[in-house]
């Protein structure tokens, strides 16, 4: 046990004092007549009477350690280890095309919505690229800033220089953003419907040492028919990341959840924090209290 005001314990000197004169003191002594009698010393009966008098001064040392508030750690419970996802989303012309009774476009932001509501207490941003890159939520833990920015990164509304797919410049980009976060591990979903021509000729094997080396784990989802571009393969692979095709919404949504599983959140213990720890003092304190007041009653000296 610790207290939150320890200079308060000095004050303890006071009850101490009081219970020493209580204990020393004869009362008030009253000499009765008895004739050739041997009246008995009452020894019972002055303890007693000492110990109601104490009563006293142990509430007040009660009351002192009331003041200095009693406390003690708490249980160490277990705390969110920060995890910075960034989204970096495919806003190319292709990305109009059907799928499901939707859009690719309008089906992956509805993926990424639902996938950080499974996510809180993580930080999220959200990159748009084509030819060119947009970073358009910075990483923050408002949930909010993603679903508020949907209706304004369709494909149709983005610029022509957009048309194109640039996943190797998006993720360098990115890494640049993910690298400079000061806590948190850093992990980057990627969707996209096309191929990308900057990923050839062994950039996908440099691309995705670079962001090991900046422990930046990358997820691709390929939000179309067929299979993904072969160097996405060994991109994410080397981040120890994944690769995936989804062909329909509903298996759009299945591996966002997949994705979920294989990087769950991290837990650590927290710091202990002392919390108040009052029990063991006020206990006691009103087992007291109910012994002065039964002792008010005339287990006490002749006040006379």
């Amino acid at each position: 046990m610790s207290f939150a005001h320890p200079w308060l314990l000095l004050l303890l000197a006071a009850p101490v004092l009081l219970g020493w004169w209580e204990a020393q003191r004869r009362g008030h002594p009253l000499v009765l007549p008895f004739d050739h009698a041997q009246p008995r010393h009452g020894r019972f009966l002055r303890r007693l009477v000492t110990g109601a008098n104490l009563l006293a001064p142990l509430l007040l040392a009660v009351a002192i350690l009331l003041l200095a508030g009693p406390q003690r750690l708490a249980q160490p419970e277990s705390e969110r280890v920060l995890t910075n996802i960034h989204f970096v989303m495919d806003v190319s012309g292709s990305m109009t095309a059907p799928f499901g009774d939707g859009k690719r476009a309008d089906k992956a932001l509805k993926a990424i919505e639902e996938f950080t509501t499974y996510r809180k207490g993580d930080a999220f941003g959200l990159t748009v690229f084509g030819s060119d890159v947009l970073h358009w939520v910075p990483v923050t833990k408002d949930l909010s800033a993603i679903r508020l920015s949907a209706p304004f990164i369709r494909p149709e509304k983005m610029p022509p220089w957009m048309g194109g797919t640039l996943i190797g410049r998006a993720l360098r980009s990115v890494r640049t953003i993910l690298a400079s976060r000061p806590e948190g591990d850093r992990m980057v979903v990627l969707v996209s419907d096309g191929e990308s021509a900057d990923l050839g000729g062994g950039a996908a094997q440099e691309l995705g040492e670079e962001l090991a080396k900046e422990n930046i784990v990358v997820f691709y989802i390929h939000a179309a028919e067929g299979s993904p571009q072969e160097e996405t393969f060994t991109l994410a692979s080397l981040t120890g990341g994944a690769a995936f095709a989804a062909g329909d919404p509903a298996a759009l949504s299945e591996v966002f959840k997949r994705i979920d599983a294989m990087k769950p959140a991290k837990m650590k213990p927290s710091t202990p924090e002392p919390v108040d720890f009052f029990w063991p003092v006020v206990v006691p304190g009103l087992a007291l209290l109910g012994l002065q007041v039964v002792g008010a009653f005339g287990v006490r000296y002749t006040p006379w």
